[in-house]
Order: C-alpha cells, then structure tokens, then sequence
C-alpha cells in the first residue's frame, strides 16, 4: 500500500532511505569521508522535517505488513517541472515490484499537481539503476561531474 506519510513516521523514513542508500554507497565505494553529501550520508530527520514542513513536498511512503519499506517525496520546482527525489526500498524488499509501484505513484502524483516533467538524479555509474529507469519510460540526458562527489551524476527525465 502506497500512502502519504505521517510526521511522527519521518525517523523511520530516514533509516529506509539510509538503508537503502548505503547498498550503493557500499557497491560503488561511497564513505562519509569521500561522499558526505550523498544520500546515504546527508539525510536526517532535520532535512526531511524541513521537506515536509518548510517545502511541502509530497512524500509517499510503501507500507507492507506494517512495515514501512519503501519511501519517495516530489520537489515541485515551478514551471510544470518536479524532481523525484529518494525513491528508495529496503534491500530485503527489493525485487517484489515495489520500487515500480513507487515510481508510476509518483508519475501519477505529479501529473496530478500539474507536473509535465518529473526530472531524476542518479549515480551514472549504476548502469543497472539507469537502465531500470529506462525501462520504465525515462529518458537519459546527461551528466555532470561535481568535485565534492566521488563519482558522476546522471540526469533523466519522464514526460508525462
């Protein structure tokens, strides 16, 4: 079940974005030393009360058995644009359709709030990342190399 998350659920929110963060983190030789602004390392509770409260993003959350598992916010960036931003699921529950279920809510969650873009960031090297997304209707067109990341970022968008 896909729902809108509740303030008092935002810890758990933060452990299931970290978690499911630091798999890439982990695969591609992420630290907090060398990445300190990737996902896995900059997300807490102040940044996602700030998303909630300060930003007003929507933010969904995939609840199974009781068990939050997945997690998702849109930041709505004005201009028919939005950015989907921590699609994330716990590693013990990848591979069950969860991750898709995500993406095609927040689609249809923006297109509600009269998005016509939904713009992503990724970790370019992830091919298999990338390639799910483009699997699921998303277009690569770029990236850029930062210095305070370890590795580059690639940009993709969905028309909807």
């Amino acid at each position: 079940m896909i729902r809108k998350i509740k303030s008092e659920e935002i810890p758990i929110c933060v452990e299931v974005i970290k978690k499911s963060f630091l798999t890439v983190a982990d695969e591609y030789g992420f630290t907090e030393e060398n990445a300190p602004r990737f996902t896995a390392f900059a997300t807490t509770q102040d940044r996602l009360y700030w998303h909630m409260d300060g930003e007003h993003r929507p933010m969904y959350v995939f609840e199974e058995d009781g068990v939050l598992c997945g997690y998702y916010s849109l930041l709505l960036q004005g201009n028919g644009e939005c950015e989907l931003n921590n699609l994330a699921v716990l590693p013990e529950y990848r591979h069950k359709g969860i991750g898709r279920q995500l993406l095609a809510h927040s689609f249809n969650i923006a297109k509600e709030l009269g998005c016509k873009i939904v713009n992503i960031g990724i970790v370019e090297e992830n091919r298999v990342l990338r390639k799910w997304y483009e699997l699921n209707g998303v277009i690569h067109i770029g990236t850029k190399k930062y210095d305070f990341f370890p590795f580059t970022c690639g940009y993709m968008k969905k028309e909807l």
